[in-house]
């Protein structure tokens, strides 16, 4: 399996080019300034757009324009997520289906180059599938965790793979700083160098996904339910169904049988409702982070950059810093202790000044520490309570739960500073995510929910028998 973990480790390296230069540091600030070039073509430079975009009929302020681009992507995945979690544990071949959500992704990061002049609206489209591309790709991922590797194995594996993912998401970072503060390097100017990093993201991401693809394709599962195998119908008992009925309907049937049997698993349950909480706290201050720094605190583009490297570069030592402390405490405990740490963060946010820089990065360093420790052990200590058999659509919910419903923190702060002008009340908000969180982490019983896993291991978990077994093919 050692091989198989190396290939999988890659795929975070690949996405976290996209998630860190497109997603953290560069789509927002470029989408507000093309909203607001749009909303106000004449304005001078210094002076506050105080018209609106129509969005679908509605009033849209420039400046959170991209919040509520990024709330609707999240709405849209956790619609999407169950089914696909669903259809994942019941194809035989799953390196062969994260590759098709990378690549689908990847095709719109890359087509971002093309976002400029006044096409806000290319932004939102191109957002929206690459959002609900990654998320779709993240739950075929994150299953495949239980499959690489064996439960006592899997918080280092996971802070590995978390770890890899943020030296990748670096050094490209790094490339891009040195395009974007020097854009006559290549003779563009700054916005075209922002152009050219989203188009470099993309194609980071498309490449590297080859790795885990081939890494991972003799990964088979060992017998595919009688609905679906590898994408064609074969239901003969309802007649031959055209296919694409059969890879609609058994998936959601599937998806019905687990959101039933999910009360068999209160462990489960009780962490996906914690993990919803604390994590939208953290996915806020990852997708605001760079409004913020720019809107609010009066950063450049360069000086957000170097604030997400650093971040990035603390991370990966965070990452395995945090597995280290999991294997002496246990991965709840550690998370707990995150979540103090992220408390903290909030605090110092709200009160760095304007045009702080070095305040600013201070904050980095601390974010860096916590950021990649919690979301790496809070992936493998969910990865102990899931049912054996259904990986896939367990963590489709969890998913849901890091992505696809992570839109209330942004929804707040769009809402925040269309209303009041300023960023700085929201992080008010964010302070509760952690507090409740932590508290509802708290009441996980992690022997039981782990007892309660493994009783499945004798048979399959839902009545169809779909089980994930996994063979390896000459």
């Amino acid at each position: 399996m050692r091989r198989e973990r190396r290939a999988w480790y890659v795929y975070d390296w690949a996405n976290s080019g996209y998630v860190t230069t497109t997603q953290t540091v560069l789509f927002a600030p470029y989408l507000t300034v093309v909203a607001r070039r749009a909303a106000c073509p004449s304005l001078p430079d210094g002076q506050v757009c105080r018209q609106t975009l129509s969005v679908l009929g509605l009033p849209v302020a420039p400046g959170s324009l991209a919040l509520y681009a990024i709330t609707v992507a999240t709405l849209l995945s956790a619609l999407v997520l169950p089914l696909v979690g669903a259809l994942a544990d019941r194809v035989r071949r799953p390196a062969r289906l994260l590759g098709a959500f990378a690549w689908t992704g990847a095709a719109a990061a890359s087509a971002m180059v093309a976002l400029g002049g006044d096409r806000w609206w290319l932004g939102i489209l191109l957002v929206l599938v690459a959002t609900v591309s990654l998320v779709c790709s993240l739950v075929v991922y994150d299953a495949l965790l239980c499959e690489v590797s064996p439960p006592e194995r899997r918080d280092a594996t996971s802070s590995r793979g978390w770890a890899l993912g943020y030296l990748g998401g670096f050094l490209l970072l790094a490339l891009n700083l040195a395009l974007v503060s020097n854009p006559q390097l290549l003779r563009v100017g700054e916005e075209g160098a922002v152009r050219l990093s989203l188009l470099s993201a993309g194609l980071w991401w498309a490449l590297f996904t080859l790795v885990p693809v081939l890494g991972l394709r003799r990964m088979v599962r060992a017998r595919a339910p009688d609905a679906v195998v590898a994408g064609t119908a074969l239901d003969a008992r309802a007649g031959a169904a055209p296919a694409v009925v059969a890879v609609v309907v058994a998936p959601v049937r599937q998806l019905v049988s687990t959101l039933r049997g999910l009360r068999r698993y209160p462990q489960v349950w009780r962490f996906l409702l914690a993990y919803l909480v604390f994590n939208d706290g953290i996915q806020t201050v990852i997708a605001a982070a760079s409004v913020y720094g720019q809107e609010e605190l009066g950063f450049s583009s360069a000086q957000l950059i170097t604030t997400v490297l650093l971040v990035q570069g603390v991370a990966f030592a965070g990452a395995l810093v945090f597995g280290a402390v999991a294997a002496r405490t246990g991965a709840q405990r550690a998370v707990l202790g995150g979540l103090v740490l992220w408390s903290v963060v909030v605090l110092l946010a709200f009160g760095v000044p304007r045009g702080a820089f070095g305040t600013w990065l201070a904050l980095a360093v601390l974010i860096g520490l916590v950021l990649g420790g919690t979301q790496a052990l809070a992936r493998s200590l969910y990865s102990q309570l899931v049912p054996v058999g259904a990986q896939a659509e367990y963590f489709s919910l969890y998913q849901a739960g890091e992505r696809g419903t992570s839109w209330v923190g942004t929804l707040l702060f769009g809402l925040v500073a269309q209303l009041s002008g300023s960023y700085r009340p929201a992080l008010v908000a964010l302070l509760a995510f952690f507090v409740v969180g932590a508290l509802l982490l708290r009441r996980v019983d992690v022997a039981a929910g782990t007892r309660d896993a493994r009783a499945t291991a004798d048979g399959p978990s839902d009545p169809d028998g779909t089980g994930s077994a996994v063979q390896h093919s000459a």
